[in-house]
């Protein structure tokens, strides 16, 4: 965790966003646990941006606070974080994935795209495999999937897989406050 951030203006709702990259959505379900917590949440916090019941297709400027959820794995992942990054005041990697590459990261075994897109479409396919490719449909994978740090500045790390609501909330709490959080214990800072 580096230090905190610029102070922002305490009477505002927090503006949220949760982005989900390479992974399984498990942190974002984790996030829904927060159960009835999730009302206050709302009462406190706009959520401007998430895979969980929005429609919104560009990621908006001016955000508060984004959990990332996942690791980079391709063009499109890149190309939304680096959006992120540029938009949000506090990144956090949200889960063992967006911390470590975690499980999306087991691919990069196979040292490189090729013998991904082999194993995945030709090796693994029912004799009529073919690799993909349709630029613009399709985004590109990149050589390894790297997790959220490696590419850009993060705030505060959030391990688990996923993370209980317990340690989202802790998180979440006192940046809603204006303050900071403190996360420390095991109970808060493990992984797995």
């Amino acid at each position: 965790m580096t230090s905190s951030p610029p102070a922002r203006d305490s009477r505002a709702r927090v503006r949220l966003a949760t982005v989900w990259l390479a992974g399984c959505s498990g942190c974002h379900m984790s996030f829904l646990d927060l159960d009835e917590w999730l009302i206050e949440l709302a009462e406190r916090a706009e959520i401007v941006y998430s895979p969980v019941g929005s429609d919104r297709k560009t990621y908006p400027d001016n955000v508060d606070v984004c959990l990332v959820e996942g690791g980079v794995a391709n063009t499109d992942n890149l190309e939304l974080l680096r959006q992120v990054r540029a938009r949000t005041r506090v990144l956090i990697s949200f889960g063992d994935c967006a911390i470590t590459a975690n499980i999306p990261g087991m691919r990069n075994m196979l040292q490189g795209t090729d013998p991904v897109l082999r194993k995945a479409y030709l090796e693994l396919a029912d004799g009529s495999g073919q690799l993909p490719h349709a630029p613009g449909i399709v985004p590109e994978l990149l050589e390894r999937v790297l997790p959220v740090h490696e590419l850009v500045p993060v705030e505060l790390y959030l391990p688990g897989c996923p993370p209980s609501a317990t340690r989202i909330r802790a998180a979440l709490e006192p940046l809603l406050q204006g303050g900071w959080p403190e996360l420390s214990g095991a109970d808060l800072i493990r992984f797995g």
